[in-house]
């Protein structure tokens, strides 16, 4: 039985990690791809290295280019730039635009049956790009932001120091949070 092959496109932060706890959780072989040269390269094999000793064999690869890519299930896109300080939501659109379109249309050529995992900024914005440029459907293009509402509203005073531990250790939705919380 062959198992799944995920690509992250972008090799920063947030990419590998995306990149270690797929490994971790052995979801399938993984390939990491970044503009910069040896960057992925790197970064797949220091965490290969790693691998007999957590526990997982899944086949990892960094590339510079877009065809190991070919035949993904699930691409995730955490490329493009961070927000600088001074710059606007509509600047910050403009670039990473560019960035998000042009690795979309790289990624959906060579995977035309992919999920895409979008985790680039601005996200709703990003997401539109992606299902835009890849002609995929809605339901194989998902934006990914983490928990941010109800971990800001847990840091309001009104919440419990109980409440927010038990909020971290679980996944809930927002709603689930505040049910909890009352």
């Amino acid at each position: 039985m062959s198992r799944r092959k995920i690509t992250v496109i972008g090799a920063g932060n947030v990419g590998a990690s995306a990149m270690a706890w797929a490994a971790a959780a052995e979801l399938g072989d993984i390939v990491l791809v970044d503009i910069v040269d040896g960057l992925p390269q790197g970064k797949a094999l220091d965490l290969a290295e790693g691998g007999p000793v957590l526990g997982f064999d899944a086949d990892l690869t960094g590339a510079n280019d877009y065809d190991a890519t070919a035949n993904s299930d699930v691409v995730i896109i955490t490329a493009g730039l961070a927000r600088k300080p001074g710059m606007s939501r509509d600047d910050l659109l403009a670039k990473n635009k560019e960035i998000v379109g042009g690795v979309t249309k790289e990624v959906a050529a060579r995977s035309p049956n992919a999920v895409l995992i979008v985790v680039s900024n601005p996200l709703d914005a990003m997401c539109h790009v992606a299902k835009h440029v890849s002609g995929f459907p809605r339901e194989r293009v998902i934006g990914m932001a983490g928990v941010l509402i109800p971990r800001a509203s847990a840091r309001s005073s009104r919440w419990s120091s109980a409440c927010r531990l038990k909020m971290w250790s679980h996944s809930f939705s927002a709603a689930t949070a505040t049910r909890w919380c009352r």
